[in-house]
Formats: C-alpha cells, sequence, structure tokens
C-alpha cells in the first residue's frame, strides 16, 4: 500500500507540472499571438484637412510659471506692494542685513507711483565713522529672487530701482552668492543729497564674474542717513529677444509648435474673489507703474511684469494665435449681476482695442507707446472660466457675446459650457471642454467625441490632464492615457478646433498641482513624459488625417491608432506618420496595410520609428535623471505599403514613412519632423 501510494503521489505531481506546462505555453503563445493589423488608406479622396490650430498650449499663472519662472525678472516683490497697502508691511522674501542698532527698515507710503504708494525706507543708524561704526558688509537689504537667483559667469544683468535719500548717497548693488557668501558682482551708487532729495531713477549693469544658483540681489550702505527704495528690478539681458521671457523655458515653448496659446488662465483670471481677478489694465503700461495683486486660488503675488501686452507678444514670439481669456464677471465666491455687468463689457471690449486697434485709437495708442505699433492677431477671446454652472454666467455672457459680435463681427467667442454631448441652448463658435481623470478614464474619452454632433460650435479641449495616483508628478502611465485621448481628438477634429494641456509650468519649489507638462528650477529644466507625447503631435495642425481601422484578434482595446500626411518644413519632404498607443501589458505585433498608394511611393530609405516608454510605467523623469523617459528615435529599412512591426508593451510610437515627393501634394500649412530626440 505504502509503495502504491508513493507511486499515485509521484504521477499526481508529475500530471500537475505537465498541466503547468501546458498552461504556461498557451499563455506565452497567446500573449505572442496578439496581432493586430492597421488599415490606411492613403488616397486623396478619404483624406480630411486638420485644422490649422488643432494643437496649441495654455498658460496660467500657476505654480510660479510666470513670476519666477517664464517671466524671467529675479526679484521677488519689487515694489514691496505684496505685504498689502496698509503700512507698515510685510516685505517678504526681503531680508534686512544688519541688526537693530543699525538700521530700522519699514514700508510707508511716499512712492513717486501713483498706483502703488508702497516703497521701502531704511533708516540707517550705523556710519563709516563715529561711535556707531557700520559692519563692513555695511547694511540695508537683499532679495533671494524666487527661490535663489541663478547667475552665471559672464552673463550681464540689468538692475533698475528707484531711490531717493536724505543724504549723500553711497550705495552698493552686488549680486552675493549662496548664504551671503561670494561677491559675483558689484556696482556702487554715489551722489549728493541734491542729486537724489527726489525719485530718481537708477540703471546699473553688473556681470557676473562666477556663477552661482542660488544667489541673491543686496543694497547695502555704510552711510548714516535716510533712504527710500522703490520699483527694484533686476534682469538677465540675455532674455528671448529682449522680450523678458527666460530663454530655456520659452525654448521648450517652442519646440510644441503650437499655434495657438490660451492666457492668462484658468482660475488665475476669475479669482477666488472678484477683487483679486486678473484685470488687464492694471498690467499693461510701463512695469513700475503696475500695482500688482494677489492671486488668491493659487495664492501668491504677482507683480504683473507679465501682463496682457506681454502675454500677446509671447503669442507673436512663438509665432502662436493669442486666445485671450477674460473674468465675465463671475469668481469662485461672487458675481456680478447682469444687470450691472455693463462696465466689465466695456473692459473687454477695451482689452481688444489695446490688442488690435489703430495706433492712433485710446488703447491702442498705449500698445503702440509700449513698443507695439502693429496690432497683434487676436482672433479668439473666451468668455471666462469654468463658470458654465455659476448663476449669472448665461446672462452675463450674452452680454459679452452680443457686444463682441457687435464692435467686431471676426472675433471667435468661446463658451464655457459644454456643447459635447447636448447642443448649447445660447450663441458660440466654440465651447470649452475640460477633463482631469484617472489613465484608465482617460484612455477610453479616445470616444467620446464620435458621438458628438458634427452641426453648431467646435470643441476647444483646454484643459485635459491625467491627475491623481496614476499621475505622480509626471508619470508614464499619465502619458500613454493621453496619448491614446488625443488620438481620438485628432481623428474627431472635424468637431474641435483646439487643444491643450494643462498645467503647463511648475516650479519645482511651489508644487500647486501635480503633474505639469515642463518642471523647473532657478537654472534646470526637463519635460514631462506628457510634454513629450505632446511632440508627436506638433505636426498634425494643417496636416491630413488619412483614413484607418484596426482589426485585431483579441478583444482588448487597448491599442489605438491614427495616420496622417504632412510636409516637413525642415527637409520640404513629404511624410505618412502612423501613431500607435499599446496601453496594454504584452507587446503587440502590428501588421500595417497602406491602401491608396502608387507602386513605389514610400522610399526605401529615409523613414524612422520614434519610441516613448520605459521599464516601470510609474517611471518619471526629474532634475537628476532629465531624459529617463524620453522618445527615442531610429531608423526604418526596407519601407513597404505593407509593414510588420512590434509595438512594445506600454508604449506610443511613431511611424514617419518618407514618400516619393511628387506622390503627395501639400496640404495645409507645412511643419517639421523634431530634430531634438
Amino acid at each position: 500500500m505504502g509503495s502504491l501510494k508513493a507511486l499515485c503521489n509521484v504521477s499526481l505531481l508529475q500530471l500537475f507540472i505537465v498541466l503547468c506546462l501546458v498552461f504556461q505555453c498557451f499563455a506565452t503563445r497567446r500573449h505572442a499571438d496578439l496581432r493586430t493589423t492597421l488599415v490606411v488608406d492613403a488616397s486623396d479622396a478619404t483624406g480630411r484637412p486638420i485644422p490649422e490650430t488643432l494643437f496649441g498650449i495654455f498658460f496660467e499663472e500657476i505654480n510660479h510659471a510666470g513670476a519666477g519662472g517664464l517671466w524671467a525678472e529675479l526679484v521677488s516683490n519689487r515694489g514691496f506692494e505684496a505685504g498689502g497697502p496698509n503700512t507698515p508691511s510685510n516685505i517678504d522674501p526681503w531680508t534686512i542685513i544688519g541688526n537693530e542698532s543699525s538700521i530700522i527698515v519699514e514700508t510707508d507710503r511716499t512712492s513717486c507711483f501713483d498706483r502703488n504708494k508702497v516703497a521701502l525706507r531704511l533708516e540707517v543708524l550705523c556710519d563709516s565713522e563715529g561711535d556707531n561704526i557700520c559692519p563692513n558688509e555695511g547694511v540695508g537689504v537683499y532679495n533671494p529672487g524666487f527661490w535663489g537667483m541663478n547667475i552665471e559667469q559672464g552673463k550681464k544683468y540689468k538692475v533698475i530701482f528707484y531711490v531717493r535719500s536724505t543724504e549723500s548717497l553711497n550705495l552698493t548693488v552686488s549680486l552675493i552668492g549662496t548664504n551671503g557668501v561670494g561677491n559675483l558682482a558689484s556696482s556702487t551708487i554715489t551722489g549728493t543729497a541734491a542729486d537724489f532729495s527726489s525719485w530718481t531713477k537708477v540703471e546699473t549693469l553688473l556681470v557676473a564674474k562666477a556663477t552661482d544658483h542660488n544667489s541673491r540681489l543686496q543694497l547695502t550702505t555704510n552711510t548714516k542717513g535716510v533712504i527710500w527704495l522703490d520699483q527694484v528690478s533686476a534682469m538677465p539681458q540675455d532674455t528671448y529677444k529682449g522680450h523678458g521671457f527666460r530663454t530655456e523655458l520659452f525654448e521648450m515653448l517652442s519646440a510644441l509648435k503650437p499655434k495657438f496659446i490660451r492666457f492668462p488662465g484658468g482660475c488665475f483670471v476669475e479669482g477666488e474673489w472678484l477683487r483679486n481677478a486678473f484685470r488687464w489694465k492694471a498690467t499693461v503700461g510701463p512695469w513700475e507703474e503696475r500695482p500688482g495683486h494677489f492671486g488668491d486660488v493659487w495664492m501668491y503675488w504677482t507683480d504683473d511684469g507679465l501682463g496682457y501686452f506681454e502675454f500677446l507678444q509671447l503669442a507673436e514670439d512663438l509665432g502662436a494665435i493669442p486666445i485671450w481669456v477674460f473674468n465675465n464677471g463671475v469668481s469662485h465666491n461672487d458675481e456680478v449681476d447682469t444687470s450691472a455687468v455693463l462696465p466689465l463689457v466695456q473692459e473687454a471690449l477695451d482689452g481688444i482695442e489695446f490688442a488690435r486697434g489703430d495706433p492712433t485709437s485710446k488703447w491702442g495708442s498705449l500698445r503702440a507707446a509700449m513698443g507695439h505699433p502693429e496690432p497683434f492677431d487676436l482672433r479668439y477671446v473666451a468668455v471666462g472660466n469654468e463658470d458654465c454652472g455659476k448663476p449669472k454666467y448665461r446672462g452675463n455672457y450674452l452680454k459679452f457675446y452680443h457686444a463682441i459680435r457687435t464692435a467686431y463681427p471676426d472675433i471667435q467667442i468661446i463658451s464655457n459650457c459644454d456643447g459635447s454631448s447636448r447642443a448649447l441652448d445660447h450663441p458660440a463658435d466654440m465651447y470649452d471642454y475640460h477633463v482631469y481623470t484617472n489613465a484608465n478614464d482617460m484612455f477610453s474619452r479616445a470616444n467620446t467625441f464620435d458621438r458628438t454632433s458634427r452641426n453648431g460650435p467646435k470643441a476647444f479641449v483646454s484643459e485635459y490632464a491625467v491627475t491623481g495616483k496614476d499621475a505622480g508628478t509626471g508619470s508614464l502611465l499619465a502619458a500613454l492615457a493621453e496619448a491614446g485621448f488625443l488620438i481620438g481628438l485628432e481623428k474627431n477634429s472635424d468637431v474641435i478646433e483646439m487643444v491643450s494641456y494643462a498645467p503647463l509650468f511648475v516650479n519645482a519649489n511651489d508644487r500647486r498641482w501635480n503633474p505639469d507638462a515642463i518642471v523647473f528650477n532657478s537654472y534646470q529644466v526637463y519635460g514631462t513624459p506628457s510634454y513629450w507625447v505632446q511632440l508627436f503631435f506638433s505636426e498634425s495642425s494643417g496636416a491630413t488625417l488619412l483614413s484607418s481601422s484596426l482589426q485585431s484578434n483579441s478583444s482588448s482595446n487597448s491599442v489605438l491608432a491614427s495616420a496622417i500626411t504632412f510636409q516637413s518644413s525642415v527637409d520640404n519632404k513629404n511624410y505618412i506618420r502612423i501613431k500607435v498607443v499599446n496601453f496594454g501589458t504584452s507587446a503587440v505585433n502590428l501588421k500595417i496595410s497602406i491602401d491608396g498608394l502608387e507602386p513605389n511611393s514610400l522610399q526605401l530609405s529615409g523613414s524612422t520609428k520614434t519610441v516613448l516608454t520605459s521599464g516601470n510605467v510609474m517611471d518619471e523623469n526629474s532634475f537628476s535623471q532629465p531624459k529617463k523617459v524620453v522618445p527615442i528615435k531610429s531608423g526604418l529599412q526596407n519601407v513597404g505599403k505593407d509593414l510588420n512591426v512590434t509595438v512594445p508593451p506600454r508604449s506610443f510610437t511613431s511611424f514617419d514613412l518618407l514618400k516619393e515627393s511628387s506622390d503627395l501634394k501639400r496640404k495645409g500649412s507645412g511643419s517639421s519632423t523634431w530634430s531634438s530626440m
């Protein structure tokens, strides 16, 4: 009995092992047999033009995207207004150099600027001689900027400030290294009491002798007396075209080839309360005269150096169409009744005149005085942000709509109300659509607009992103889900006019929102995987969408694909670009079959494959590994109308197939293959 029992146990074990091997073999074969066919019709007859404006960017003042970010001003709270109009007030982040026996620092309301009356008063008690001698380094104040100023050897920095004094002036302006150690550059301003008895503008150019990424601006003296300071600015002299934009951040935007830029928000436009909403008239004119304001949604002060004019200039520099979002009398917590909204309507009309009015007009002349006599190309405005459900929105919206339509009939007006699933109950040229959700839901929304009516206003998908635990601070998983969503938008571009990701920027020292497309600090910058996904679509605006269909031997819906034709502005050659997202955990054997081409119309060489993937779906980029998750480009050989390729799991792949130049006539405006990979 014992031998028989042992034999039975051995037989059962052998049977279990065989069954396991059979199951494993079946599972392996099943994974290897995930086959999908993508059929693309490349004939001229079925192609559909994609809107010239399809992909762009959305800039909101959030996460110190502008103040302490794209706007290159190094000084934080340059006008001492952040502490409020009542004095004495908080001067943060300004810090006093010296103790109470040597200097007393406070704010008062003696500035020469009517719209920002707060100035800084320094009563210097010590002197260069006598009983109370100043420290060797002097006394005064310093400003650390936005978590440290990036000062680089050999570069120039213009410092401008306004000063007056009761005595002769001997003021040293310095750029000082980390923790106040090391003089990177300095200049001394001197003059008699008569020279500085009234407010005087001072400019000095500092050339850095060394590099320090955590520097500060320091103003010190060792002369007894009272000094007043106001509107202290330090600007690098290597901003883009001298327009004030931090060059490396501007270049990150430019690489996306955006066709539009929506600005300046977002919730920044609304405010928690209307008293703190963005008001364009307070952000134009000389920078010294701008009062600044506290953005009470994202909870920080902005000097508004990056104002309405600068946003219009940014759009022009990017070659993008500006889309101005203005407040419609609605904030998060209070609203203007429709019966009282006309002054705000006039403010919007004045803003349009500022942007595109004749240089002899009231507001056009201010634009001209700021250095831009030619009109800006403002064609689109959005009435509010995410306000559709507010009680006063529809009534207010109609006041704005009819006034703008009458005065500027060519301006396209965007409503906050979603028209993707049912018709709007008010007139609009476009409607706004926002979505923030988890990765699976975002990927599934690729077909959201399949069911949208082909009649009526088109959609502006102005804010989308995967958020929450799936996103982290910018994961591959989030990016792949967004890529699938964007493929769906591209294929529905007959009812979608514009698309932009949000938020665009984050200063790593002030993460008010996760994730974001571009991460930076005082001297470093990198793109998240979501940023790199957008580059895959940078050629889509103005291209031709090709009819395509996927056929699979699996019930899984983890693969999405689209196909376009475009002409590169870099080499003037014609391409078919096929984009494929594999959101699943298994590789897919993909057969690409392209119909409608003349024989030998694809060149055997010159085609490329670009893949965005990584070892872990939650991988992110960082300052230490800025290119951990970036697209990798390689060549494709022996290209024909039938291709057999393997698409890696959890990946986004683009196949750029080079065509014979005579085969494809250019449709829409040109664009280029990206060359930064």
